[in-house]
C-alpha cells in the first residue's frame, strides 16, 4: 500500500494531461485561418536525400506538384551513387518545366550529415524562404499555399508541421499509433501552454534571415535533433515559431520490432540530453502504466478500479480527438483498440531512454553529448 499515493498521484496527473489535450486539440481546429491569395512569395524547398525506400518516388513526386506560382526544388546527396540520384533524374524528366536542381557535395561541417548536405545545398537557393522536409514526408497540392500563409506575419521566422504517419507491421503500427495520440498531444500542450519553441522535420519553414541570425546550418551541424534547433536557436534571436494547421503524412517504412524501438530509444536519449527536466516531466502522463501499477498496488480496490476506468477512459478520449479528429490518422482509426499496448512500449522505450549515449544512425555510431550533441565514433566508415 505504500506505493498506492504515488500511483494515484500519478493517474490524476494523467488524467489532467488527457483533460487538457482534448482543450489543446479543440483550440487547434478552431484556429484555421483562411488562405490569403495574395501572399505567394517564391520559396526553395531542400529536400535531403539518402538512399531510397519504397514510396521514395512517390513522396519527392508530391513536392513537384503545388499549386504555387513560383518555387524551386533542390535535392541535395552526399555521394554521386547514392540511388535517390536515379530517382531525382526520373523527376526531372517527369517534370521539365520545374526549376528542379541537384546537389551532389560530399562537404562535411559537422556530425550531423543531412545537415552538411542541406549546408551544401543552400548556396544554389534563389529565394528567401526555405522549405526543409525530409524526403519521408508526402504532401497533397495546397501544401506550399497553406504551410507559407503564417509568414505574412514579419515576426515569425519559423512555421513547422504536425504528421500523421502509415504503417507496415505491427512494429510501425505501434510506433505510428504513439506518434499520433501521444507525441503529437504533447506538442499540442506545449503549444497551448508556452508556444512553440522547436521545429519537427516534417516541415520547417524558415526565412533565410532568421537562418543567418542563428549562424546558418553550421549552428546545428553536431545535433542530432537538428529539427529540433532550428526553431529552438530561432526564438533565442527574437523570431517566433508557430505551428501550421496542415497536416504532412509520414511515411514509415517496414521496420522490424527491434529496429522499431532502437530508433524510438535513439530520439528518446536524445530529448533526455536536449530537455533533460521535461523528459522526466514525462512520467506525470503514463495513465495506463499508473492505472495498472494502482491495481496492483491496491490489491484491486473499488477506488483503484474506478480511478484507472477513468484514466483510460480519458486517455481514449484524447486519443480519439487528437488521432481521429485532428490528424485524420488511418492507423490510429483501424487499430485503436491496441492504445493500451502502444502506450506499455512507450514507456518501456521512456524507461530505456534513460540508459546510455551512443546511438547508430544509418550505419554510423555516435555518442550523444551535452545538449544532444553528437561525436562521431567511427569517422572512418564515411570514407
Amino acid at each position: 500500500m505504500t506505493l498506492f499515493p504515488l500511483m494515484l498521484i500519478l493517474c490524476l496527473s494523467a488524467m489532467l494531461f488527457y483533460t487538457y489535450g482534448v482543450y489543446t486539440a479543440i483550440a487547434f481546429l478552431r484556429n484555421s485561418p483562411p488562405i490569403n491569395p495574395e501572399f505567394h512569395p517564391p520559396v526553395t524547398i531542400l529536400k535531403p536525400l539518402c538512399g531510397v525506400d519504397k514510396g521514395t518516388y512517390t513522396n519527392l513526386a508530391s513536392f513537384c506538384q503545388q499549386d504555387y506560382p513560383q518555387y524551386q526544388i533542390i535535392f541535395c546527396v552526399r555521394s554521386s551513387t547514392d540511388p535517390s540520384i536515379e530517382v531525382v533524374e526520373k523527376l526531372i524528366q517527369k517534370f521539365p518545366n520545374l526549376d528542379i536542381n541537384l546537389v551532389v557535395k560530399d562537404h562535411i561541417i559537422g556530425a550531423n550529415l543531412k545537415i552538411s548536405n542541406l549546408a551544401n545545398a543552400v548556396t544554389s537557393a534563389k529565394h528567401d524562404i526555405l522549405v526543409i522536409a525530409d524526403s519521408d514526408i508526402r504532401v497533397c497540392s495546397e501544401y506550399l499555399k497553406t504551410v507559407i500563409q503564417p509568414l505574412q506575419d514579419e515576426k515569425i521566422g519559423v512555421v513547422t508541421c504536425l504528421y500523421r504517419s502509415t504503417a507496415q507491421g505491427i512494429a510501425t503500427i505501434l510506433e505510428a499509433i504513439c506518434t499520433a495520440t501521444d507525441f503529437q498531444a504533447s506538442i499540442l500542450v506545449s503549444k497551448q501552454l508556452e508556444g512553440i519553441k522547436f521545429a519537427l522535420g516534417s516541415t520547417i519553414v524558415i526565412r533565410k534571415t532568421t537562418l543567418a541570425k542563428i549562424g546558418g546550418f553550421a549552428a546545428v551541424a553536431d545535433y542530432l535533433a537538428d529539427d529540433y534547433q532550428l526553431g529552438y536557436l530561432p526564438t533565442q534571436t527574437g523570431d517566433k515559431v508557430v505551428l501550421s494547421n496542415y497536416i504532412v503524412e509520414h511515411r514509415l517504412g517496414h521496420s522490424s520490432l527491434l529496429d522499431s524501438i532502437n530508433r524510438q530509444i535513439r530520439w528518446a536519449r536524445c530529448i533526455r540530453v536536449s530537455r533533460p527536466w521535461g523528459y522526466r516531466g514525462l512520467v506525470f502522463t503514463f495513465g495506463t502504466i499508473s492505472g495498472l501499477l494502482l491495481l496492483i498496488t491496491s490489491s484491486g480496490s473499488t477506488l483503484s478500479w474506478l480511478v484507472v476506468s477513468i484514466t483510460l477512459f480519458m486517455r481514449l478520449i484524447m486519443a480519439g480527438v487528437i488521432g481521429v479528429k485532428v490528424l485524420n490518422d488511418e492507423v490510429t482509426k483501424k487499430f485503436f483498440w491496441l492504445i493500451p499496448l502502444a502506450d506499455i512500449v512507450r514507456f518501456i522505450i521512456w524507461c530505456c531512454g534513460f540508459f546510455g549515449n551512443t546511438i547508430e544512425w544509418r550505419g554510423t555510431k555516435f555518442k550523444l553529448v551535452k545538449d544532444g550533441k553528437l561525436e562521431m565514433i567511427d569517422y572512418e566508415r564515411l570514407f
